[in-house]
């Protein structure tokens, strides 16, 4: 099987890599390499390399700078991926989309399953369904819907440092880390996501949406506080609302989603307890040479 990978050189690109080379040929396409918005560019390396699958980690995840640039928003998130979807189905290749919990509204107080309508709140997150609904003109696909991505760890003090290791980096050097209290997510760790990924791919599931995260829901506060009873710093915690920020765009209150529509096809993933500590566990391994 080969599998082409865009947005290959961000946190889930790298963990798909990682995963897939020992199930098949990886061929990684950085945002450098391959510009999904160049619609002709981005068919004629499709056409050209004849994947399997077409595996898409390109987007724009800036939430907030999404609400300015709403163009370069949904050439990205929505008619890039519809350029990946029919150069896929083109050449007969199963596309894999993934897209986000920001797509509900987060008002229903409980876990979304894939059966819910979605309500977006911000810019990005209806760039991000439009992107869903275009990811349907390829032939066989799959929308993943994550939350809350964690893993691969990132040099400290870098940009690109997700959300879960800045919390992890401030409690290692005893700095303040602000966290909300009162915003429920579902974490996703990028190597159960991988995964899970290639289960749906080698079973018989059905072409549709699914939810890949780990297990169980919680506060960012929660999720901190089980850090640091690993790690420690849990005085460095700071719980903050949602309200007292002053974020340009809307986040879901209660954005948990539910993976049972997942169990019920491919390998159930773990907890996201389980996941934060293998993830800690993997962070404080030794450097190899």
């Amino acid at each position: 099987m080969t599998f082409l990978i865009t947005g290959a050189d961000g946190q889930l690109g790298r963990a798909l890599v990682d995963a897939f080379s020992a199930h098949g040929t990886v061929i990684a396409c950085s945002r450098a390499e391959l510009d999904i918005t160049n619609t002709a560019q981005a068919a004629a390396v499709v056409s050209r390399a004849r994947p399997s699958v077409v595996v898409n980690c390109a987007a724009f995840n800036d939430v907030d700078g999404a609400e300015a640039l709403q163009e370069r928003a949904f050439d990205v998130n929505a008619l890039g991926v519809l350029t990946l979807a029919r150069a896929a189905r083109d050449i007969g290749a199963t596309l894999v989309h993934y897209s986000t919990d920001f797509v509900f509204d987060g008002t229903a107080g409980r876990p979304y399953s894939e059966a819910d309508p979605p309500s977006p709140r911000s810019v990005y997150a209806a760039s991000k369904l439009v992107g869903e609904w275009m990811a349907a003109d390829a032939g066989r696909w799959f929308v993943l819907r994550v939350a809350s991505l964690f893993g691969v760890a990132h040099t400290p003090g870098t940009s690109r440092m997700g959300s879960i290791d800045r919390i992890i980096v401030a409690l290692e050097q005893g700095q303040p880390a602000k966290v909300f209290r009162d915003r429920v997510v579902s974490p996703s760790y990028v190597v159960d996501v991988a995964a899970a990924t290639l289960s749906l791919l080698g079973g018989s599931a059905p072409s549709g949406t699914y939810h890949v995260v780990n297990t169980g829901h919680c506060t960012w506060y929660e999720l901190a506080q089980e850090i640091a009873n690993i790690i420690g710093g849990l005085e460095h915690l700071v719980p903050v609302d949602v309200a007292s920020l002053a974020l340009k765009a809307a986040r879901p209150q209660f954005g948990a989603l539910d993976n049972s529509r997942l169990a019920s096809v491919a390998d159930p993933l773990p907890t996201w307890q389980d996941a934060i500590r293998r993830y800690l566990a993997f962070r404080q391994r030794p450097a190899t040479i």
